[in-house]
């Protein structure tokens, strides 16, 4: 019974450490992923400084180039900011709503008026907000779980809401909004999950590469530069949107998660 009763807690211990060692490679590449999201979330904060300097010096083109230069690194984040941090994000970038955070902003700074300087309180709110976002990134737990919904999350709403209309029209940048998401559904994915899915599954793992390698060449098609969003093949890039959807639900489980939700990321 000794005996018995020994063997029983080492295969326990062995399971245990089993699941850590299973864990410790997402717990590794979430870090990385951290140091990228610090990164991508310092430019956001520094445009959103630097859009409040421009206005006081009465520079409108500088303000609206530190503006799109804010979106790049927000755009660039949000595979992280809808399931982590979602009151924030609904904060900032409350997209359709044109009465607060970035598009707020937007309306009156690409809009006919042109009152830039009613965009004031709006920009020490966005400055504030980001500021707390960058917060959380530093500290908060990066679940793998939450990463990949927050990557199927994105991947639905590029070939959805964003496709169909455009997220950034009064500033023209709405397909650079696209293709910042695209890449960060390509950074997450290649830091935190590709190499054990290749490892587990090496032809699902090309396939999911190779989708999302299509999300990121989307404003690239027939080898030409899109520049207008009319342009742009929405059917083609909602079934390569859906297509992705479907795979990350198929790698889940080889990753030792459960299938993704796009509940969590609903806005």
């Amino acid at each position: 019974m000794k005996a018995s009763f020994l063997g029983a807690i080492i295969a326990v211990a062995l399971a245990d450490a089993a699941a850590v060692a299973g864990a410790a490679p997402f717990d590794a590449a979430a870090e990385t992923y951290r140091h990228q999201l610090t990164e991508d979330m310092g430019q956001a904060l520094t445009g959103a400084l630097t859009l409040r300097e421009r206005l006081i010096a009465k520079d409108l083109i500088g303000a609206r180039r530190a503006w799109i230069d804010a979106r790049v690194g927000w755009e660039r984040s949000e595979v992280f900011t809808s399931g982590f941090v979602p009151a924030l994000d609904q904060a900032i970038d409350a997209w359709p709503n044109a009465s607060h955070g970035f598009h707020g902003i937007e309306a009156t700074l690409f809009g006919a008026s042109g009152a830039a300087a009613d965009a004031d309180p709006e920009i020490d709110m966005l400055i504030a907000n980001l500021s707390d976002v960058q917060g959380q990134v530093a500290k908060i737990d990066l679940a793998p779980q939450r990463l990949l919904n927050g990557i199927a999350w994105l991947a639905f709403e590029v070939g959805g809401n964003k496709a169909d209309g455009g997220e950034s029209r009064l500033s023209g940048t709405s397909l650079f909004d696209m293709q910042n998401n695209a890449d960060s559904i390509a950074s997450a994915w290649q830091v935190i999950f590709a190499e054990a899915l290749a490892a587990d599954d090496p032809k699902l793992a090309a396939r999911v590469s190779a989708v999302i390698a299509r999300l990121q060449a989307a404003r690239l098609q027939a080898g030409v530069g899109i520049t207008d969003l009319r342009q742009l093949d929405a059917e083609e890039l909602r079934a390569d949107s859906e297509e992705l959807v479907a795979l990350l639900a198929m790698a889940a489980p080889k990753l030792g998660l459960s299938k993704p939700t796009l509940e969590e990321g609903a806005r």
